[in-house]
């Protein structure tokens, strides 16, 4: 008895792994990443890459100056509810098309054929920036946090931007070697991401709140407004040369760029078991737990702060140091400091991983040179895009040597790129219903899927819109909010250059499997779709004739 357990599993296993390997090959490829990640696994990437603490830590900052406590607070209680919209809507088109392409490849799918590699394409490329621009704000966001971590202890630790610039490589040469060569390790440091995320990050709330000399009140958590927002002391902020709800709509940054890249999800579907289910349960429910958890968080910090004064103006540079030291003490706020550290160390590095996936599976249709699509028989791993999106994040921060608002601009642009990508197949499917509905999943809202479709295509409209908006008084080519212009230039290029020349061969996923998957039929199963079609054309043409029966009479 004991002996035939073992048996039953591997049969079992064997069985999922030939469905998900089947399923893959509706859509026209092969397995060539290795699935062995399960439900907790493909959750704890998304998890790890939201990192409340990482967006709570690096923008804490940013949500003070613009909006104050009032916005950060009740900021997050909406975002997490429109955010949460988004997830649901995105988690049934995953539950359909379950591949490492994610939302590109959803446009493909979702779009008529005449549309499908137009959509594909520009999906592809906005998914591309965002998934860049993330990994570039999470990580850069870290060196940030090191640079203030060192100057605690060392008073005349100048940190510049060249030395912040020379940490940020170091950090994502690290991501890097991992992503290619640790691919095993991968796994077993996604259990220690959420271990640290969750219990870690739990322990160092409670810990503040129970350390904490004093505490806020809940009228200064959910009713103190504050406008950081002018460039000097000579300067109005915003909330006067505008109003209190331009400061208050760009204030819901921080929420929601916390509460981004949860589309690893999909993106690790190649490698996910069970990945019709497996997947759009870990995009919603990394989004829900993210939800819950940032706001205890939230809570924490916020209730915590002793000298509103000293936080904003902090000796640091960090508001969140600041609170710990206030609190702990600088030997104990540096060893808390650091399990924050670690924690948005974990989250590079995954988002890494989601990164490399993406531009894995758009090389792999056209939408980049096809030499990034390689995996390496020993490791396999894609290495090559694994490197591709280390270099790219390097580029993209470039400009904060000489611009004291790149970061919040990097943190815009990673939001933008990435909703704008979650938004297109979303609408597109909202659009063109029937042919979602002919190829939905286990992961099916029903009558719901349209209504909560919209309330996610107009909140990714309004964040594109408010994201782009300047967030300090005056605009000067130092203080300008230059998201607009990078998320303006990709969408230039990829129209343009489909325009002149890339609608000439970019086909996007196979026309074939396309139209099969429209038609809801197995593209795999020969004559499948060609007998669907003949099924379709004779429908059309009964459907015709009655028509012309009922007009004549």
């Amino acid at each position: 008895m004991g002996q035939e357990e073992p048996a039953v599993e591997r049969r079992l296993s064997n069985s999922d792994e030939e469905r998900d390997e089947s399923r893959l090959a509706q859509f026209g490829y092969k397995q060539e990443l290795k699935r062995d990640w399960g439900l907790a696994h493909n959750f704890g990437v998304s998890f790890s890459i939201i990192s409340v603490i990482t967006g709570l830590s690096t923008l804490f900052s940013y949500g003070l100056a613009t909006g104050g406590p009032a916005v950060m607070s009740i900021g997050w209680i909406v975002v997490s509810f429109f955010t949460l919209m988004v997830a649901i809507a995105m988690a049934e088109i995953v539950s359909a098309i379950p591949t490492s392409g994610g939302p590109y490849f959803w446009s493909a799918m979702l779009a008529p054929p005449r549309w499908s590699p137009f959509f594909a394409w520009l999906t592809g490329w906005y998914n591309l920036l965002g998934q860049v621009a993330v990994t570039t704000g999470i990580t850069f966001g870290l060196a940030g946090l090191i640079s203030t971590a060192i100057s605690v202890k060392s008073p005349d630790f100048e940190v510049t931007p060249g030395i912040t610039i020379g940490i940020y490589a170091a950090l994502l040469v690290s991501h890097g070697i991992i992503n290619s060569f640790g691919v095993k390790t991968l796994r077993y440091l996604n259990n220690v991401s959420i271990v640290l995320h969750s219990a870690g990050i739990t322990a160092i709330c409670i810990a503040v709140l129970a350390k904490a000399p004093t505490h806020q009140p809940a009228s200064f958590v959910f009713g103190k407004f504050i406008d950081g927002t002018a460039a000097d002391e000579s300067e109005v902020g915003w909330s006067v040369r505008a109003s209190p709800a331009y400061v208050a709509i760009c204030g819901i940054l921080l929420a929601q760029f916390t509460l981004t890249g949860f589309d690893a999800s999909a993106h690790l579907s190649e490698e996910t078991k069970r990945a019709s289910w497996s997947a759009p349960i870990g995009v919603v429910s990394s989004v829900g737990f993210s939800a819950f958890f940032g706001f205890f968080v939230l809570m924490a910090f916020l209730f915590s702060i002793q000298d509103l004064d000293r936080t904003i103006n902090s000796d640091y540079g960090q508001p969140v140091l600041q609170i710990l030291v206030d609190v702990a003490g600088e030997d104990g706020a540096l060893v808390l400091f650091s399990l924050i550290m670690i924690c948005v160390w974990h989250c590079g590095l995954f988002s890494m991983t989601s990164n490399s996936r993406m531009m894995f599976a758009f090389a792999r249709d056209g939408g980049i040179h096809p030499f990034f699509h390689k995996v390496d028989e020993r490791f396999r791993s894609p290495i090559r895009t694994v490197w591709l999106a280390a270099f790219l994040s390097f580029i993209l921060a470039l400009p904060s040597l000489g611009s004291t608002v790149a970061y919040a601009a990097a943190t815009s642009i990673a939001t933008i790129g990435l909703y704008i990508s979650y938004g297109l197949p979303i609408l597109i499917g909202l659009v063109w219903q029937p042919a979602f509905v002919a190829m939905k999943g286990p992961f099916n809202l029903g009558v719901f899927s349209r209504p909560i479709a919209a309330i996610a295509c107009g909140w990714i409209g309004f964040i594109t819109v408010v994201f782009c908006l300047p967030t300090a008084n005056p605009v000067t080519s130092q203080t300008l909010n230059y998201s607009v212009v990078a998320v303006g230039i990709i969408g230039i290029f990829a129209i343009g250059a489909w325009v002149v020349w890339a609608h000439k061969w970019f086909t996007g996923p196979a026309e074939e499997v396309a139209e099969a998957m429209r038609l809801g039929v197995d593209p795999t199963e020969p004559g499948a779709l060609e007998e669907r079609e003949k099924k379709g054309l004779g429908e059309k043409d009964v459907n015709a004739a009655r028509d012309v029966s009922d007009n004549g009479m």
